[in-house]
């Protein structure tokens, strides 16, 4: 599923760091979470990664933030209250870190996450175009 949402994930990398984050080890300064959904049988539906940000775009720089750094449904699953669940769960983690708000972002062309955030109350603070130039 990390692999379908993340396109660019190097197998390797992606692996080790999902083991270190599974044995409670990210690769990161602050706490980071996986929260899954099952299904019957102990089959996976979505996933959600959450951490803490000391700041994020729009939300109040004197404390930290929770923010979804991945948020994945399988297809035949969206629509349904999979993701709801899994972001309520996110947000409770970050509450009891301390957090007042929670933040995420998405590709600017990605209209069925915008909706989804949306949908769960999120509000857009910013847009940004990024650039680069090889030198």
């Amino acid at each position: 599923m990390r692999r379908e949402l993340w396109l660019d994930l190097v197998p390797e990398e992606d692996a080790r760091e999902l083991r270190a984050t599974l044995a409670g080890e990210p690769i990161t300064t602050l706490p980071l979470v996986i929260f899954v959904a099952e299904g019957d049988e102990g089959t996976l539906l979505g996933f959600i990664e959450v951490d803490l940000r000391s700041h994020a775009d729009g939300c109040d720089p004197r404390v930290p933030v929770g923010f979804i750094e991945g948020w994945f449904v399988r297809e035949s699953h969206r629509r349904q209250g999979v993701g709801a669940m899994m972001v309520n769960a996110a947000e409770d983690w970050a509450r009891s870190k301390g957090c007042t708000e929670m933040a995420s972002d998405t590709w600017i062309d990605s209209e069925v996450s915008q909706r989804a955030h949306e949908a769960l109350g999120f509000e857009v603070v910013d847009r940004c175009v990024h650039f680069r130039k090889p030198l």
